[in-house]
């Protein structure tokens, strides 16, 4: 008899913990009333990211909402690149948020992080003097790294590299100062960069304004397109 009236107690103060367990559980998973979003931002506003933040914790409680989830799905908001989610007592979620930094438009309607990475701009507006990259899907990451690489040869020339393009088939072109174009071509691209510069620093500096664009492609030489002239033959590469 005492056996079963400790076993009985033992499973009362069981039947007690869960139900008091569960209505405690019940008094703090109460709906979030509150977001907070901290972080510094140069290119979002606190009010944009509110209203994208807020369909993520409609009907959303304290205790049950998946922070995990609920950061891949903050995530896929534009512009954030980092997201960081906490609880606040008593009935709050604190999201800690680091924006993208946009160095290069992409496709149009893209942008390019510093590793490559394409992101889309709408619905905010890009920022103004970016440069302008090009290429097929996925190629994000190497037109970019090549970008760097173009830029810093041509400030050698005092030419700024506004534009560079790498066509469905491979081969690049690319613009300077916002106005000449050159065509690089697929292949042998050091020998013809090197090309570029010798004619640009010989003669071809002081005519920059005339020039329409510049063909690489060629074995020996450069061909020059002037403006208002009827297009040339180009190479077959």
């Amino acid at each position: 008899m005492k056996r079963r009236n400790a076993w009985l107690g033992i499973i009362l103060l069981a039947l007690l913990m869960g139900a008091g367990g569960r209505a405690l559980w019940l008094w703090l998973d109460r709906p979030i009333e509150r977001v907070s979003i901290r972080g510094e931002w140069e290119y979002v506003s606190a009010d944009y990211l509110r209203t994208q933040l807020a369909p993520l914790v409609v009907n959303a409680t304290w205790l049950s909402a998946d922070l995990g989830e609920l950061r891949d799905r903050a995530l896929n908001i534009g512009w954030l690149n980092e997201v960081r989610i906490s609880r606040e007592w008593p009935n709050a979620l604190v999201f800690e948020l680091v924006e993208q930094q946009p160095v290069a438009r992409w496709n149009d309607d893209f942008l390019v992080n510093p590793k490559g990475e394409a992101f889309a701009f709408a619905p905010l507006s890009p920022p103004s003097g970016l440069p302008d990259l090009a290429g097929p899907n996925g190629s994000s990451e190497e037109v970019l790294r090549y970008y760097q690489r173009l830029k810093s040869h041509f400030a050698q020339l005092s030419l700024d590299l506004t534009q560079l393009r790498l066509e469905p088939r491979g081969a690049w072109r690319l613009q300077l100062n916002d106005g000449v174009w050159v065509m690089l071509g697929r292949r042998e691209h050091e020998v013809r960069l090197a090309r570029l510069s010798a004619s640009w620093q010989r003669e071809l500096y002081s005519l920059g304004d005339k020039i329409r664009y510049i063909d690489l492609r060629y074995p020996n030489g450069v061909a020059v397109a002037w403006h208002g002239e009827s297009e040339f033959e180009e190479p077959d590469e």
